[in-house]
C-alpha cells in the first residue's frame, strides 16, 4: 500500500508538472525587460503597462467580462429551472433522455458546436458579433449549471417540502423559502462555472465572433499570430490569474454546500 501511494504522488507531481510548467514559464518571461522568451535581463513591468495603457484592449476586457457576467447570469436561471424540470420528471427514462440531451453540449467537441452555431445564426440572420456570442455561451453554459444544481436537488429531503406545505406555504413560497435557500450553494457554484467556461471559451467564441467586436481569448490568438511579444504574456497572465480566482471561488461555495460536485468540462 506505501509502494501504491508513493508511486501516486509520483504520478501527480509529474501531471501537475507538465500542465503548469508552460503556464509558469509564460508568466516567468512577462516580467522580463529583454522583450524576448529567452536570456532573462532584468524585472519590469513594462508589459502590464502597455497592456493596461490599452484602450482597445480595455475595451475588449469590459466586453469579455460583459459577456461572462450576463451570459453566466441568464445561464445560472435557466439551468436551475432546467434542473428543477429534470428533477420532476416522474417517469426514469424520459428523465433519463432529458440528461442525455443536456450532456450533448459538454462532451460534443467545440468546433463543431461553434460552427453550428454559425450555422444557425446565418441562417436566422442574427448578426454576428455582441448578440451572437452571447446567446452561444448561454447556450453551452446552461447544462453546467444544471449538472451543479441537480445533484443537489437529489440530496434534498422530500419531507422539506411537504413540511412546508402543512404549514401552508404555496408553491412559490416552498420555492422560494424552501428549495432555492438549499440549493444557493450549487446555484452560485453554477453561477461561478459558468463564468469561468465563458471567460476561456476560445473555439465556440472564434466562430461566432464578428467584425468590430471580439473577447480577450481571441484577442490573445490574433495577437499570438502577429508575433512573439510580451505583452501577450501579461494579459495571459492577467487572464489566468482571474480564471483562478473564480475557480477557488468554486470550490469554497460547494464546499461550503457540504459537497464538491466534478464535471467532465470542455476546454
Amino acid at each position: 500500500m506505501k509502494r501504491t501511494h508513493w508511486w501516486g504522488r509520483v504520478y501527480l507531481l509529474v501531471v501537475f508538472a507538465v500542465m503548469y510548467t508552460p503556464i509558469v514559464y509564460l508568466m516567468y518571461y512577462s516580467f522580463n525587460s529583454g522583450g524576448a522568451m529567452h536570456d532573462f535581463q532584468s524585472f519590469t513591468l513594462k508589459w502590464y503597462r502597455d497592456v493596461l495603457s490599452d484602450d482597445r484592449l480595455l475595451m475588449i476586457v469590459l466586453n469579455t467580462i460583459v459577456i461572462a457576467l450576463l451570459s453566466a447570469a441568464i445561464a445560472t436561471i435557466l439551468g436551475v429551472m432546467g434542473a428543477l424540470a429534470i428533477y420532476y420528471v416522474k417517469q426514469q427514462r424520459a428523465k433519463h433522455v432529458l440528461l442525455a440531451l443536456n450532456n450533448v453540449l459538454i462532451v460534443s467537441p467545440d468546433v463543431i458546436i461553434g460552427a453550428s452555431f454559425l450555422l444557425l445564426f446565418t441562417i436566422a440572420g442574427i448578426q454576428l458579433g455582441f448578440k451572437s456570442v452571447l446567446l452561444s455561451h448561454i447556450a453551452f453554459s446552461v447544462p453546467i449549471v444544471v449538472l451543479m444544481v441537480l445533484p443537489k436537488l437529489e440530496e434534498m429531503s422530500p419531507t422539506l417540502i411537504d413540511a412546508a406545505r402543512d404549514l401552508g406555504a404555496g408553491h412559490w413560497q416552498v420555492l422560494s423559502g424552501v428549495v432555492l435557500p438549499f440549493l444557493a450553494p450549487s446555484i452560485w457554484a453554477g453561477f461561478f462555472m459558468a463564468l469561468t467556461y465563458s471567460l476561456d471559451d476560445f473555439a465556440v467564441t472564434f466562430f461566432v465572433t464578428g467584425n468590430g467586436f471580439s473577447t480577450l481569448s481571441v484577442e490573445i490568438y490574433s495577437r499570438a499570430r502577429q508575433g512573439i511579444s510580451l505583452s501577450i504574456n501579461a494579459l495571459s497572465t492577467l487572464l489566468f490569474l482571474f480564471t483562478m480566482l473564480l475557480v477557488v471561488g468554486y470550490y469554497v461555495l460547494s464546499q461550503k454546500g457540504g459537497r464538491v460536485y466534478g464535471i467532465g468540462g470542455r476546454k
